[in-house]
């Protein structure tokens, strides 16, 4: 008897028919004999809408109340999973955040787990339960919290973790990770196995197949992912570990992330401890800062300083920076959300010399600008004009090799 944990995301539980189809996924791997944990999404564009609907009432909204609102779409498709798989004569219960308990902290709409309590868990599944939890939802001082979005993939990795699972199954529309988005990319392939590093790159420069906190837990406690689709049966894409992967490619993939916008500080002080005074608050208010490039001016005695935030974080930032803009001594605040984000990734580079000089090369032919340079021992970023974005990943595509056949 194995242990399995299988999360449907959003277009997979979209409908009853997605969800009826999911369960008879669910009966398959309960038909082997395992113990099965099912892990459920909203129904896809069912969070937006609720986001809407607190947007039309207020613009400075109580995260408290906002994690009440938005937790509701996973709740109800835990409830229609259940009953899907009741009708398959299955025993299936759901159980809320709070009941299992997933604990947080109290950083509402962007909780981390501190715990999970599995003792109602495991009892539930030694009396052959098939437990159904809304994903993205945890417990704080008797509150609900939410995860962040795609926090439902962290309850499914969290989950898998805590009741030292076999495998978790991340159950998508896309069959597996490709070495670049097929949707911009007609030659982008589908990789057999990637690395948890790999994938944590990938997903945190923009890839929408994993969330970035769920592969670094599953990094940490060893958990076996498996990225499949949930309207075929073809094999998947496994995030496993370096030691797994026999020849190692240079590149894996190329991301893009449409999602970063770019704040440029002008005339800031050249002195020790400014920037800890513009990257505190922003610390503080819960905003995570990306690429960060530092230039000195002309005069020799100040700095210009450029820096990257999500652009969901942006207004917020520019609320931050303007209230202590007078204590910096900035000369002058400027935004930018017309950018993306493109990266090249691969456990490769660790032992290969020109990665970044070819990707600079092919962005030059084709006259492609870079605003802003990150690189990391396994991934090189450049932020370029949004207009560009498409032609730079299909041009890098090509450059280090990935096309297919």
């Amino acid at each position: 008897m194995g242990r399995i944990v299988q999360k449907f995301g959003g277009t997979s539980v979209a409908n009853v028919e997605c969800i009826k189809n999911a369960a008879n996924k669910v009966l398959i791997e309960h038909n082997k004999g395992n113990q099965v944990i099912v892990v459920v999404s909203a129904m896809a564009g069912t969070t937006n809408q609720l986001i809407n609907y607190i947007e039309q009432i207020t613009d400075l909204y109580d995260p408290k109340e906002y994690d009440v609102i938005v937790s509701a779409g996973e709740q109800w498709n835990a409830g229609l999973m259940a009953l899907a798989l009741q009708n398959l004569g299955l025993n299936a219960r759901s159980w809320l955040g709070w009941q299992i308990a997933i604990q947080t902290d109290q950083v509402h709409s962007k909780a981390r787990i501190l715990g999970v309590e599995i003792d109602a868990i495991e009892a539930a599944l030694v009396n052959t339960e098939i437990v159904v939890v809304p994903g993205f939802q945890g417990v704080s001082n008797n509150r609900i919290t939410t995860l962040g979005r795609g926090g439902s993939d962290l309850t499914a990795v969290a989950l898998a973790g805590a009741l030292n699972a076999d495998r978790c199954d991340i159950f998508t529309d896309v069959d597996g990770i490709y070495t670049a988005d097929p949707r911009l990319v007609s030659k982008a392939q589908k990789l057999g196995k990637i690395t948890y590093e790999e994938m944590l790159e990938m997903a945190s420069l923009g890839s929408k197949v994993l969330q970035t906190r769920s592969v670094e837990l599953a990094m940490n406690y060893g958990v076996n992912l498996q990225v499949r689709s949930s309207f075929d049966d073809k094999p998947g894409t496994i995030v496993v570990s370096e030691e797994e992967i026999v020849e190692q490619q240079v590149v894996s993939g190329i991301s893009q992330s449409k999602e970063e916008s770019k704040i440029t500080l002008l005339k800031i002080a050249d002195k020790p401890g400014i920037a800890a005074s513009i990257f505190g608050p922003l610390a503080d208010a819960s905003i995570n800062v990306d690429m960060i490039v530092q230039n000195i001016s002309e005069d020799g005695n100040t700095t210009d300083l450029t820096f990257t935030v999500s652009t969901t974080d942006l207004k917020n930032a520019l609320e931050v920076l303007e209230t202590r803009a007078n204590n910096i001594g900035v000369g002058q605040i400027i935004a930018d959300s017309n950018v993306v984000k493109i990266s090249v990734v691969g456990i490769g580079m660790r032992s290969h010399a020109g990665i970044a000089q070819k990707m600079f090369m092919a962005l030059a032919d084709k006259g492609i600008n870079i605003k802003v340079i990150s690189t990391s021992e396994i991934k090189v970023s450049v932020l370029v004009a949004e207009e560009y974005g498409e032609l730079a990943v299909r041009a890098l595509h090509s450059a280090y090799g990935l096309d297919s056949n």
